[in-house]
């Protein structure tokens, strides 16, 4: 091994507390992969998790791969070492299963890079009987895998817990990997695509994906959701200088959003709203260890916990510092400001999503500018000097005016500001709007890119007078193929592939074959054509996302999740 390699394994190991490791063969080597570098990755709390449920078993040592940094790559390749894990440096290929976690599109050709360094096939169908099994979870894999089922053995759908550990009763059972797959095709939420071929029509269109003939495979695979979230590790196990959040302890507050904001995969894919009990996110905080900074407040709503006061209160009581993801601005308390901002925050961040009264209404955010101006005083009251906001242009039905109104809502917001003494800087950020499966937007186009061009610079040109607003964009070449991969068939795939083979950006091999990346992510697609995604049951019907799409259009307001609501679908089952 290059000592160069050895050195940074051993770097990263001396700054961690809480990783685990084994004797050699007492244990089953389980590989974990998140495609993406350690400072990212290790920010994830969902790598966490099942960390901490695969070492609990007691016949399984969990070990972490990470995307190395470009420089530790060619080091990798300079010294033909192959890739090796954070816990004991034993290579890739020597695991007889790697899980991957595969949150982002834009990961996706970094997982083929991991896999090459790993001296890992990147084709399932290439890989013997001796060679490793990878199955590949988290958000992407669950809204769409259809661009990666070369690629991977399995696909977990839905929520890891519970899946996982059938997925490997199933492996140690010892069978041949063909009698593998074939009892993992039979578990819940679990999509072994080689039993699964695409049909398309005479005119190139996804027509469907069906069963082989001999198989026994589900027609339907149905994600699955863990109905008891407390019954299950929810905290960060291992703690690091070396991420994103420094030495942060993250606990999971509550999973899910039941908001049903029109164009949020994770208000659809991972519903229903779960808040976890009071008493075991406080006695987890307790628990947490010595070294910790602050204490990471998690969820997908974190406002929406029916008992965050309480929470809140008492970080601050016993003088815990503590952050929070983005708050709704509705949902801001001055309890809650000043909580947050005794524990040494200065940026509030929430997320208006859209500038104009109208495409709020269509998204279904529910949030009014009064709201945004109502925490703009809360967090001046209680000494935080910055403003984050978060918005998205292209939405669909976006107009210029709505662009306008976007810039006339930021300077009144910055005005706002230096009216209450707020000299900080009200950040704002832009991202393009992205459609995803299962969403009512999923049959939505990419706005047209001239257009975002344009409406970006109206909002640099309206903003760009103003002291104290930084504007912060998003590369229009990713959100680009952002949709084209979140929408993307088995020929995607493929494209993928060659891609990564040829080293050759995606939009070139695209181009190569005839194909336009910028149209096809700009395709309204037609309500009643088959989805690559079809086979997939996240719970929530077809008919609930067409009725949602029609809303949007007519700016109808959607209540939130309430118990014993049978609307959407998800609470049937």
């Amino acid at each position: 091994m290059s000592w160069k390699i050895k050195n940074y394994l051993q770097t990263i190991r001396d700054a961690e507390e809480g990783a685990r490791t084994f004797p050699p063969g007492l244990r089953h080597p389980v590989a974990f992969v998140y495609p993406n570098v350690y400072h990212l990755g290790m920010s994830n709390l969902g790598l966490h998790i099942l960390y901490q449920l695969i070492n609990a078993r007691g016949d399984s040592a969990c070990e972490r791969f990470f995307l190395p940094e470009k420089q530790m790559q060619q080091e990798y390749i300079k010294s033909r070492t192959p890739l090796q894990s954070i816990e004991t440096g034993r290579p890739l290929a020597d695991f007889a299963v790697i899980f991957v976690m595969l949150s982002f599109e834009m990961d996706y050709d970094n997982l083929l890079t991991v896999l090459d360094l790993g001296n890992i096939k990147l084709r399932a169908a290439e890989r013997n009987e001796k060679e490793p099994l990878v199955i590949i979870g988290g958000p992407c894999a669950t809204f769409n895998p259809e661009p990666l089922a070369q690629v991977a053995d399995a696909f977990v759908i839905g929520e890891g817990e519970e899946t996982v550990q059938k997925i490997l009763d199933t492996i140690y059972a010892g069978e041949s990997k063909r009698v593998t797959l074939e009892n993992l095709a039979q578990l819940d939420g679990v999509y072994v695509p080689k039993f699964y071929e695409a049909e398309y029509t005479d005119d190139g269109k996804f027509a469907a994906l069906k069963v082989k003939e001999g198989s026994n495979a589900p027609a339907v695979i149905r994600r699955q959701w863990v109905r008891e979230i407390d019954n299950y590790p929810h905290t960060t196990q291992i703690l690091t200088s070396g991420t994103e959040f420094e030495d942060m302890y993250i606990v999971e507050v509550a999973r899910g959003c039941g908001r049903h904001c029109r164009f949020c995969m994770a208000g659809y894919c991972f519903r229903k709203p779960r808040p976890r009990r009071l008493e075991n996110i406080l006695a987890d905080i307790a628990k947490r260890p010595k070294r910790t900074k602050k204490v990471g407040l998690m969820g997908a709503a974190v406002s929406d916990h029916p008992q965050m006061a309480e929470i809140t209160a008492y970080l601050n009581e016993n003088k815990i510092p503590f952050s929070v993801a983005s708050m709704r601005a509705d949902m801001l308390t001055k309890q809650l400001a000043d909580a947050l901002a005794a524990s040494g925050l200065r940026t509030m961040t929430v997320a208006p999503e859209a500038g104009s009264e109208r495409m709020r209404a269509a998204i279904n955010k529910g949030i009014t500018e009064q709201h945004v101006y109502n925490s703009i005083e809360l967090a001046a009251a209680a000494g935080m000097r910055h403003i984050k906001l978060y918005y998205m242009i292209g939405l669909p039905g976006e107009e210029d005016i709505d662009i306008e109104e976007t810039v006339q809502m930021i300077l009144r917001i910055r005005a706002k500001m230096d009216a209450l003494g707020s000299k900080g800087d009200l950040i704002i950020s832009v991202n393009g709007f992205v459609p995803k499966p299962f969403t009512p937007y999923q049959w939505a186009p990419l706005c047209n890119v001239r257009t975002l061009k344009k409406r970006f610079k109206m909002l640099t040109d309206g903003l760009k007078k103003s002291k104290h607003i930084k504007l912060i964009t998003e590369s229009l070449k990713e959100t680009v193929i952002q949709a084209v991969l979140a929408r993307g068939d088995r020929r995607m795939g493929e494209m993928l592939l060659e891609a990564h083979t040829t080293g050759e950006n995606l939009k070139a091999v695209l181009k190569k074959h005839g194909l336009d990346a910028e149209k096809m992510a700009e395709q309204e697609l037609d309500i009643e054509q088959p989805l690559p995604w079809q086979h997939l049951d996240m719970g929530v019907t077809m008919d609930y996302l067409k009725k949602e799409l029609e809303r949007s259009r007519q700016g109808k307001f959607t209540p939130m999740c309430f118990d014993n609501c049978q609307r959407c679908g998800v609470c049937k089952k």
